[in-house]
């Protein structure tokens, strides 16, 4: 079966749907919708396992999904080996530059946050890459051996190798190959520039290796390829904008995002660890305000309202202010109108005086004026996964993301709630990007991977329209356009710092809060309470952290 070559249009996205079978994979290819170019926008549950039809999804639609994940701590980069093995096996991507002691029971073999120096280890990437190289190709005859066996002319060749190897042959011995090595060793080409080897890689080798139905570094790998097919083609902004696009309905965009709330405890980490804190702030206020920067269903509230609503001597009065971009509408089916309405029958059921305002806006909108403060209310701001979509100080000289945020100093807060992805994805070079997205999306997916079958539609659908987009974004789009840049929570700290508040320590009852949450959920999952601050994590990999500010 032949392998398509086309290169995707400035309208057009590839995602890559087979099985992972020996030999020659078709790479199936279809147009997004095109209606895009017009917009000016900016417990668990079983999941089915209806069985694919080898054929092609689109991931045309999504709002950015509910507080994340899009889901920690500074990057690692699993070494690439040039020996030969099944191309997806776990042990082939699970050594680390440093020392990494995996847990016994880490069945994926996530890399161990924290423990990578990119600058140290940058040299010994080049080495890895070329060993990669070596083994695709067999050594270059300008390569000098010394005695001990290594090859002491560094670096990566680029076309000066691949480009003129026959890719024919290159492709028959696929079989032998890591899969996160090419995607390393292709992005580097890309970074480096080398348009015939980034080519030749992602045509000949990159397509037949990954699948939106395999396990999770072969659907990974599939997004992560068409982000750098976008990123050559200079289209990323446009296919991010065009994941905007009327498809699907409401209704399945809505059943999408509800699957990855219920197999992913990121979003309900988010929710939970707020809720707690902002309801121990809050204890003896009679009159309580939030500010939700990012309201979307507004669901998450109502544990805080059933508790204010069983208070000793009566609920207090609650008013909530919901900010949230007017575009995302769409998965709601409808304006913030909705969330009020909904979110005031729920209050009235629970007898808890509400009021509901909204300010249909971005984050980085916001300005005082959008805001009403009343004399005698008590506020609290919540942050969920939201502040590393303003753009900063590497992007515009308006720094929205610290002037958001003195802003919010300014309205006194009695408490500040952040829930970010513990990532490292703003200012990084591309190539560091690159890895820190694969090693981060990767531990993501194989979080999902222990709940859903690898062939279930939804599952398929879930991860293209709630999670791709964003890592397409991040591959693909620089400046502006790049809008996922996420930030470790000490660069927050910073951040938070230098506007004037002081981080509050998390209480026992935020921890426990959270704690229960997870009992839910597979044992692979790790919380940790430290300097302050909940890390919720997969392995040994930080996904989340939850800090609350005052």
């Amino acid at each position: 079966m032949q392998t398509s070559q086309k290169h995707p249009s400035s309208t057009g996205i590839n995602f890559y749907h087979q099985p992972p079978v020996q030999g020659i994979y078709p790479m199936l290819q279809s147009n997004m919708c095109h209606d895009a170019h017009d917009s000016s926008s900016q417990g668990t549950t079983s999941v089915s396992s209806e069985t694919c039809k080898e054929q092609y999804f689109t991931l045309e639609s999504c709002p950015a999904p509910t507080g994340f994940m899009d889901c920690d701590d500074s990057p690692s980069y699993a070494s690439v080996s040039s020996s030969k093995r099944t191309p997806f096996s776990p042990q082939g991507s699970q050594s680390c530059y440093s020392d990494h002691h995996q847990s016994s029971d880490n069945n994926y073999g996530s890399p161990i946050s924290g423990l990578s120096c990119i600058d140290d280890g940058h040299e010994l990437m080049k080495h890895k890459l070329r060993e990669l190289e070596i083994s695709l190709l067999g050594p270059d005859e300008s390569d000098i051996v010394d005695s001990c066996g290594c090859c002491v002319k560094g670096g990566l060749h680029g076309a000066s190798q691949l480009a003129k190897h026959n890719w024919d042959q290159i492709a028959q011995n696929i079989h032998q190959f890591d899969l996160k090595g090419v995607l390393r060793l292709c992005a580097q080409a890309v970074s480096d520039d080398d348009i015939p080897t980034a080519r030749g890689l992602m045509d000949n080798v990159l397509g037949k290796m990954v699948s939106v139905a395999g396990d999770p570094i072969q659907r990974l790998g599939a997004y992560l390829l068409e982000g750098l097919r976008a990123r050559l083609e200079s289209s990323g902004n446009l296919i991010y904008k065009s994941l905007k696009c009327e498809k699907p309905t409401s209704k399945e965009l809505m059943s999408y995002m509800h699957i990855l709330y219920q197999t992913c405890p990121y979003w309900k980490f988010a929710y939970i660890s707020a809720n707690a804190v902002i309801a121990e702030a809050m204890a003896n206020e009679s009159r309580i305000h939030i500010i939700d920067f990012q309201i979307a269903q507004g669901t998450q509230w109502h544990l805080l309202i059933q508790a204010l609503a069983h208070r000793p001597g009566g609920p207090p009065s609650l008013r909530v202010t919901g900010v949230d971009d007017s575009q995302s509408f769409h998965a709601r089916g409808g304006d913030l109108q909705i969330v009020g309405e909904r979110l005031s029958d729920f209050a009235r059921s629970c007898g808890v005086p509400f009021e509901f305002h909204s300010a249909a806006m971005s984050g980085d909108e916001v300005v005082r004026g959008n805001i009403e403060i009343r004399s005698g209310e008590s506020l609290a701001v919540n942050f969920p996964f939201v502040l590393h979509h303003m753009p900063d100080e590497s992007v515009s000289t308006e720094n929205h993301r610290d002037r958001l945020l003195r802003l919010v100093k300014s309205l006194s807060p009695k408490v500040v709630t952040l829930v970010e992805q513990e990532s490292n994805t703003n200012t990084s070079p591309f190539f560091h990007r690159f890895v820190e997205t694969m090693d981060y999306y990767t531990a993501m997916f194989e979080s999902i991977d222990v709940v859903c079958p690898r062939d279930d539609k939804k599952r398929i659908s879930a991860e293209q329209h709630c999670v791709a987009r964003d890592i397409v974004n991040m591959i693909a789009c620089e400046g502006v356009e790049r809008v996922e840049r996420h930030e470790l929570l000490g660069k927050w700290r910073s951040r938070l710092s230098m506007a004037g508040f002081k981080q509050c320590q998390l209480s026992s009852s935020a921890m426990a809060a959270t704690q229960n949450l997870l009992k839910d959920f597979s044992q692979n999952y790790r919380l940790e309470h430290r300097d302050g601050a909940l890390y919720l994590g997969w392995m040994h990999r930080h996904m989340a952290t939850s800090s609350a500010w005052r």
